[in-house]
């Protein structure tokens, strides 16, 4: 049931008894008898980083508080200091700061935002997810203080949250189980003995874990030592609860999950399914809706189930249970239910047309549900629809997160934003100028479509994506869109969680190259954009216009044409070329793009702004291009085509925009983190590939290998709880000749020291 602008004042009458909302947001008492507040969460994970950044954190905060608006709702936020310029700040009617950017500090002191909420008059909260959304104290500490909280009963949340008891209440309910050992007993001894009888391969799983945290495969028994200790260090860092569950691994499962919506009046919906398959490190990626390529009376019994499920545990409110389905057999499994609203919710508002938050404020405001699951039944799922999470993260590099200042941030033009009735939606909390840092979840935006049939939601999709650019910082766009194109994915239906990995060589090709005439653009332009920066210095003493390009000390030559050597990579597969650019005139270029090659030519090149077009090799093309620098090295993002070509070069050393660069044998920190786990010691003889250290970091662990075979050295400062940064130098791999004379050598000097002192 769409909701129109005629609507408004008849729902923010309703919402009148339901006084507020939102941490993030809640409200000052209203003058007026009519108006309900609002207090919205943030949508991210507690931070092991140390940097202030405020970036995705606000996504769900302002898909609330646009509800709220649309409800003509006031609203209140709270936020962290990293947070101070985000997005969701600005959007709400009043906001205050609660604390630095720990979220220990901020976002989960449950306190802190009972005292807003009490002293601005709030009296309700809406969690969002993550964070205290899941939270059963809090949502006690709610009932306490005479606060709504928008969400499940306590109770139900408690249930929910510790797995094991869950199963157990599933099982009680007729819902399917996976099965596995779900017991109290928690030594090391009593959970190898289960396994056995589970058998291989297992999943070994936080008790009160989600979001892939505290979840570990091992396939083989001499796997489970290492699965059991590196789950019970994430779920203790992330829930503050290492209790351990075990279950049976599905080869081939598929990730199947109902949206659930129940009332205080005992009527409980299913609002379809959607499909979350395509994961990587357990973390959803793209999610659809209705879950594709399967036959009807699948759909009405998964959705059967998990009504039951809510039913058992006196749900009220949105929740989301996830099942695992086989894909030889079609049995689904209960997985979990995520008791709060799900960050895929958009994929179900687009085919039910329904504002799902608008649903959850009326239920807590004691409303009953305005619609039967007869009449959802009969109307079936309005099309399809997509979600694909763009993330600051670098796919080559296992989808580490990553960090930087967003540069540019285009969205298509068509899109909407926190509207479930566009065909193109974006959710982001992140503006152009925003820092996205390891703080909280690096996710930057939720780009969702719609369409009749799959087919056209995916065309829709790939359209959007292309439409999409940002700059400043690593993002998985260009996976993403290599992802929606593949035809396992568009066509054959191939889904399990195991799609990525199953086709990782075509999606994370280690040969990927770039074709000349773009290599050659890059050349042309990367001199062009210099100039122009050159020339917008003028005033402050650089010198600028027709003499930028001859600014470059290395190339001046008198009755010759300017020519320069330009060492590039190709920042997605790391492909070294030396582009030989001549440049003829202000326009005219002519580039080799490798030894040997007939030079590409590049004529007719124009610059206003951003905005760039040429004749490359004959061929009229345009686009866009920023020149900006990221981790100590100038970058080059160039647009063309719906693609992002994205090329690096080291500063030289001796420039003054140089930063300090690592050498050769050095292992830097991917990330802001901390050392969990250290795997060598000073002076091991190391192979490429060999795992190193683990550094945690969002409470996630990340294994950090070798690059190359060598010896380890330098090592002496770093050790288990060291806090490390971006960038940071953490160990060298030097030569084994090389390491061993320096070790002889240091014995001798210890050994002369020793005979002086005697």
């Amino acid at each position: 049931m769409a909701t129109n602008s005629g609507a408004a004042a008849p729902a923010a009458r309703a919402l009148s008894r339901l006084p507020s909302i939102l941490p993030r947001q809640l409200r000052r008492a209203p003058a007026s008898p009519n108006p309900t507040t609002l207090s919205p969460m943030r949508s991210d994970y507690e931070p092991s980083g140390r940097s202030p950044a405020h970036g995705t954190a606000g996504e769900i905060a302002c898909r609330v508080l646009t509800t709220a608006r649309r409800l003509g709702i006031p609203t209140v936020a709270v936020f962290s200091e990293a947070d101070r310029q985000a997005k969701f700040v600005a959007l709400a009617d009043e906001a205050f700061c609660i604390g630095p950017p720990p979220a220990r500090e901020s976002y989960l002191r449950g306190d802190v935002i009972l005292g807003v909420a009490k002293k601005t008059g709030a009296d309700a909260i809406h969690p969002g997810y993550g964070f205290l959304s899941e939270n059963a104290a809090f949502s006690e500490a709610c009932a306490a203080a005479g606060i709504a909280f928008v969400g499940p009963p306590a109770a139900a949340i408690r249930s929910m949250g510790d797995k094991s008891q869950a199963k157990a209440i599933m099982s009680a309910a007729g819902v399917p189980v996976v099965p596995g050992y779900h017991g109290e007993e928690q030594e090391q001894a009593r959970l190898e003995a289960e396994a056995e009888v589970v058998g291989f391969p297992l999943l070994v799983k936080a008790v009160s874990g989600g979001g892939g945290k505290g979840m570990k495969l091992a396939t083989q028994r001499s796997e489970l030592s290492n699965a059991i200790a590196s789950a019970r260090r994430e779920a203790a860092a992330s829930f503050g609860d290492d209790r351990l569950l075990l279950e049976r691994y599905i080869t081939r499962p598929r990730h199947v999950e109902v949206q659930v919506m129940a009332d205080k009046h005992g009527t409980a919906l299913y609002l379809f399914d959607r499909d979350c398959s395509v994961q990587r490190r357990h973390q959803k990626i793209i999610e659809e809706a209705p879950a594709p390529g399967l036959p009807a009376e699948f759909h009405a019994h998964i959705g059967e189930a998990a009504v039951r499920a809510a039913r058992a545990v006196g749900y009220e409110s949105a929740g989301t249970v996830e099942f695992i389905v086989d894909v030889d057999t079609q049995d689904f499994y209960f997985m979990e239910m995520n008791t709060r609203l799900q960050v895929e919710h958009p994929v179900t508002e687009a085919i039910t047309g329904l504002d799902l938050v608008e649903l959850q404020l009326r239920v807590a405001a004691g409303e009953r549900l305005p619609l039967a699951q007869a009449d959802l039944a009969a109307a079936g799922p309005r099309g399809h629809s997509f979600e694909a999470r763009l993330y600051a993260e670098n796919t080559r590099r296992q989808f580490l997160p990553g960090a930087g200042k967003v540069l540019r941030w285009r969205t298509p033009a068509a899109a909407q934003q926190f509207d479930h009735t566009a065909a193109i939606r974006v959710d982001s909390g992140v503006s152009e100028g925003d820092t996205v840092g390891t703080n909280y979840d690096p996710m930057i935006a939720k780009i969702v479509t719609h369409g009749p049939d799959r087919e056209a939601a995916l065309a829709l999709l790939r359209q959007a994506l292309a439409e999409t650019q940002v700059a400043g910082l690593p993002t998985n766009l260009g996976f993403l869109q290599d992802l929606a194109a593949h035809p396992a994915f568009a066509v054959d239906l191939d889904l399990d969680t195991g799609f990525i990995e199953r086709h990782r060589s075509c999606l994370l090709p280690l040969d990927e190259s770039v074709a000349p005439e773009v290599a050659a653009l890059a050349g042309a332009l990367w001199g062009k954009l210099a100039a122009a920066a050159a020339a917008g210095n003028e005033g402050s003493g650089s010198r600028g216009g027709a003499m930028a390009a001859w600014d470059a000390g290395d190339s001046k030559r008198l009755w010759h044409k300017l020519e320069r050597k330009l060492p590039v990579r190709l920042a997605e597969s790391e492909q070294q070329m030396e582009l030989a650019v001549t440049y003829d005139s202000g326009s005219s270029f002519e580039v080799v793009v490798a030894p040997g090659q007939p030079p590409v030519s590049v004529q007719h090149l124009t610059l206003a702004g951003d905005e760039w077009s040429a004749e490359v090799s004959g061929q009229r093309l345009a686009g866009q291009a920023l020149l900006h620098s990221h981790a100590g090295e100038q970058v080059l993002s160039l647009w063309l085509q719906g693609k992002c070509f994205e090329f690096r070069r080291s500063v030289p050393t001796w420039s003054k925009d140089a930063n300090a660069t690592a050498s050769h044998g050095q292992l830097t920190s991917p990330m802001p983190g901390k050392v969990v786990k250290l795997l060598v010691a000073e002076r091991d003889e190391v192979t490429k590939g060999q795992p190193l250290l683990v550094i945690e970091a969002m409470k996630m662990e990340h294994t950090l290998s070798a690059h190359a075979d060598g010896v380890v050295q330098g090592l002496a400062g770093l050790h288990v709880g060291t806090q490390v940064e971006d960038g940071q130098v953490l160990l060298y791999i030097g030569e084994a000749t090389a390491a061993a004379a320096a070790g002889k050598g240091g014995e001798a000097a210890a050994a002369a020291a020793v005979g002086a002192a005697a």
